[in-house]
Parts: structure tokens; sequence; C-alpha cells
């Protein structure tokens, strides 16, 4: 069995588990308004079914990311698609917005896992330049469930036998073959350096940090004012834990963010533009699609179909930059290009009103779907090229944690802008209006709905524009950063002390044996000092 059998074959079951954790995210944008309006929520619940996940994945990304350096890959993430199951079922299960929201909390522990620890491997497996060559197959199956979850997503809520609660269950059956297909295909070497040791401590202190401030800035204007005792609690506690949890990181032995590491240039860079990213692509999906169903009324199924040219956008950019990033090496022009996209997609959005033609949003939303290709894997790509295989695992979590809180963050914030914007420009006319419940009601006559309508359509393009403000920053962070080449070996040069200076003639003139260095009991470093991984299949089982 060749090696590139082999990789394919334990890319199958990743790949397979890494849909089922994109699928819940996108098939949730189309199906959210009505479930918020089965269930009765507000605009800012609607925000928080999706912050929710958001969160938790944020906050347990760099636990799965440590875990990934000590044990299994494959036992973690099977773990890891159990817990997205069960968040699924407890969801799917709700009959209020607070248990939808605990399901989705849960699942974001899930996710959280599959999304990191999909990176790990592969990173594990393949070496950066040569990724380029089964891209292909990851771009293919991410794309097909950011194509497919909307249409999927409006398709369930249509169907009147099935119902929003089956965006939850469909899910099952693709775990339970992801779970198999890992079983006989991933064996990846355990490399255990030392006792295990987790900081719990900081990722505690680090989540309850980004939850009380994003709590502030949901309810903030709403429920308290700007100056009250619950804004300084709120406040004042996210900046101490936040203050504590960078001090915890200075002090422990294992680090959930590896200060050493944010401190190379590339990293650091990548991280910001990542934050950067992760705003403009969560944002991007969840508001444009409520913006196709409340302010233009369409369908869950033709908000859907609007959305594709937004998913081709990420297929087509992540299918040819893949190739070319694989062919040149040199990754800062594609992040340029990325972020450049991103940038100008938002600023054409953020023209929209409630009779934009949809060409135009169509073209808008295309750029912004090849910025998010060219820039979501190639940010994570870029750390991964610039640290050791050891440190592989905290590297990936940590800017994977940083896209998470971006797009924490700003949807967060996005989300509370919007609900903001909508009741101040609704209050005179119609005080005390559940936006979303109201045109999410047959009931409402036909002039309200056009106040709820208008209001909706503008206030999301003033979102937009806040979106193009932060893609922006991507591109600054990305014009700071060195020309860099990716390496064509899976780990970096080994220590010079560990590579001999010239090789060993024999007296006989015969051909020198090539040195071998052992590198941990597990991988080997060749004689010129690059690193040679086995092939999935070799090593310990794992």
């Amino acid at each position: 069995m060749d090696t590139h059998r082999q990789t394919l074959q334990a890319l199958s079951g990743l790949l397979t588990a890494l849909f089922i954790s994109t699928l819940s995210a996108t098939v949730v944008t189309t199906a959210l308004p009505g479930m918020i309006g089965s269930l009765q929520g507000s605009q800012t619940a609607a925000t928080w079914v999706v912050t929710a996940t958001l969160l938790t994945t944020t906050a347990t990304t760099p636990i799965w990311g440590k875990l990934a350096d000590l044990f299994s890959k494959r036992l973690l993430v099977q773990c890891a698609t159990v817990i997205f199951v069960l968040g699924a079922v407890v969801a799917g299960l709700s009959q209020s917005v607070g248990v939808l929201i605990a399901g989705r909390a849960v699942q974001g522990v899930g996710a959280g896992g599959l999304q990191t620890l999909v990176q790990i491997s592969i990173g594990a497996m393949i070496a950066p330049r040569e990724r380029g060559r089964y891209a292909g197959y990851q771009s293919s199956a991410t794309a097909l469930a950011t194509i497919g979850g909307p249409l999927l997503g409006g398709l369930i809520v249509d169907t009147p036998w099935l119902g929003w609660r089956w965006c939850f269950w469909l899910s099952l059956p693709i775990a339970v073959a992801a779970l198999t297909i890992l079983q006989f295909t991933l064996h990846l070497p355990v490399v255990r350096r030392g006792p295990v040791k987790i900081d719990y401590l900081g990722a505690t202190l680090i989540s309850g940090a980004v939850s009380a401030l994003l709590i502030w800035v949901s309810f903030v204007d709403d429920s308290y004012a700007w100056l009250s005792w619950p804004s300084a609690a709120l406040v004042g506690g996210g900046v101490v834990l936040l203050a504590l949890a960078v001090w915890v990181q200075t002090r422990v032995a294992e680090p959930i963010v590896p200060l050493p590491i944010l401190g190379q240039r590339p990293v650091a860079l990548a991280i910001l533009g990542s934050l950067a990213s992760g705003t403009a692509l969560f944002g991007g999906t969840v508001f444009l699609s409520q913006y196709f169903q409340l302010a233009r009324e369409y369908t869950p199924t033709q908000s859907g179909l609007l959305s594709i040219p937004m998913m081709i956008g990420i297929l087509i950019a992540s299918l040819i930059g893949g190739h070319l990033l694989s062919r040149s090496g040199a990754i800062k022009p594609f992040l340029i290009t990325g972020t450049a996209l991103l940038t100008l997609g938002f600023l054409g959005l953020s023209q929209i009103d409630r009779s934009t033609p949809l060409p135009l949003l169509s073209a808008a939303s295309l750029m912004v779907g090849a910025g998010v290709g060219l820039t979501a894997q190639n940010f994570i790509l870029l750390v991964q090229n610039s640290v050791h295989l050891k440190d592989i695992g905290a590297a990936t979590s940590t800017v994977t944690f940083f896209r998470s809180l971006g797009g924490t963050i700003g949807l967060a914030v996005l989300g509370a802008v919007l609900a903001r914007q909508v009741s101040s420009r609704v209050s005179e006319e119609l005080p005390n209006a559940n936006v979303v419940g109201a045109l999410q009601d047959p009931a409402t006559p036909e002039p309200v709905r056009d106040i709820l309508k208008v209001a909706y359509a503008d206030a999301t393009g003033q979102l937009f524009l806040i979106a193009a403000a932060v893609a922006a920053l991507g591109v600054l962070a990305v014009l700071a950063l060195k020309p860099i080449s990716l390496r064509t070996s899976v780990d970096l040069p080994q220590n010079p002390v560990d590579v001999p200076e010239a090789p060993v003639v024999s007296p006989a003139g015969e051909r020198p044996a090539r040195p071998e260095t052992v590198n941990q009991g597990q991988d080997r470093t060749d004689a010129s000092g690059w690193y040679r991984a086995k092939s999935p299949v070799e090593g310990n089982p794992g």
C-alpha cells in the first residue's frame, strides 16, 4: 500500500468529521429565523444561538490542541465527535431558547475539537509545501458543507414533516460513519513528552473573561445602562479575569496559549489576520442569511440558494489557491489577495438596502467567499510552517483559538449593534416590537412589516461596513509579514548539533550509510537536517 493511498485513507475519516462540524454551522444560518420564531426568541437570542457555539469552541480549542500533543489523535477526534453529537441531540429536543443555546454550547465543545484536531492531524501527516496536493480534498469537504448547509437548512425548515430540529439530528448518521472510518484508517504515532499538564485554570479564566465581556456587549443599553453597576461588574470582571489569565500563562509549565509562540512575528501577525478573518466569516454568513429572510422575505430555501455565490467563492479560491500555493510556496501573495477581497466584498455588502439588485449582492458575496477561501486555512498553514512538529498542536490550536475568538466577538458585537440599530429605527413607530418574531408571524400587518424590513435592511448594511473595517486590519497584518516560502518537510530543521557537518567517507570508498537520529522514538531526521515523518500508518497506532 503506497503512502499516497494511506494518506487518502486517513484523510477520509478526518474530513468526514470536519464535514459534520462545518455543516452544523452553515445549516443553522438559514434555519435560525425559523428556530427563533418557533421558540419565541429575540434578535439577541438568535445571535447567541450561534455565539454560544463559537464561545465554547474558542474556550476549548487550546485544550484540544494541548491534548493532541499528549494523547492519541484518533481517540481525541472520536471523543470530540461523540460530544458534538450529544450537543446536537440536546439542541434538537429543546423546547425553549435557553435549552437550544445550551445544546449549541455543548456542540461547540465538540466542534472545537474536530476543527483543531483535523488540522493538527493533517499537519502531522503532510509537509506544508505538499499540502496543496491534498488541499482539494479538504476544500471539497468544507465547500460541500458550506454550500450544501444553507440550502439543506432551508429545505428542512420548509418541509412540514421535518422541521428545524432535523438540522441537528441529521448529523447522527454522518457521525457514526466518521467514527467507523477513523477507527480503521487513522494511525498516527503518539509522541508523549512527559507527564500530562493541562492548563485548566488558564482555559477557565480566558473563557470567563470572554464570556463576561460578550454578555456585557449583548445586553448593554437594553437590559442595563452603559454607566451602571452591571456594566461595571461585567467589564471590570472581564478585564481582571483576562489579566489573571495572562499572569497564569507566564507561570504554568504547559500554558494553554504558549506566549513564546505568540512572540514569533509570523505567528503574531497570522493571529491578527485570523481575528479579522473569523469576524468576517461568521458575521457575513449569519447576518446575510437573516437579511434575505427578514428584510427581503425570501423563504429559507431561497435564502440558501442566494448564499451559494459566497460558498462558490470559498470553493474556487481554496482549490485554485491551494494548487498554486503548492507550486510556488510563497504564501504572502495569497493572504494579501484574500484579505483585500474580504475588505472589498464587505464594502460592497455595506451598500445594501431592501431593494438592492441580487446580481450586485451575489458579486459582493462571491468576493467575500473568495477572501475566506484564501485566508481561513492559509493562516493556519502559515503558523504550522513556523513551528517545530512537537509544537504543532499548541500552535494550530492557538491560531484556531484566536480565529474563533474573532468570530465570537465579532458575531456578538455585530448582533448587538444590529439589535440596537433596528430597535432605534422602529422605536418611535413600533415601541417594544420583537422584530424577528413580528417578521416571522404571518398575521403581522403589511404596513408594520414594511417598517421592520426597511429598518432591518439598513441596519444590516451598517454591520457589513463594520466588517469591512475589521477585514482591513487583516490586510495591514499581512502586509507586515516578511516574504515566506513554505518548507518541503513536515518539521523544521533540527538543531545543528544533531546533524553531521559532513558525510563520513568509508575507507573502501563505499557509499556511506545515511545517518539518522531518532526523534523522540518515532520520527527521523535525515542527513540534510530535514525532518521526514512516518506515513499515517507507521509507528504506534493512535
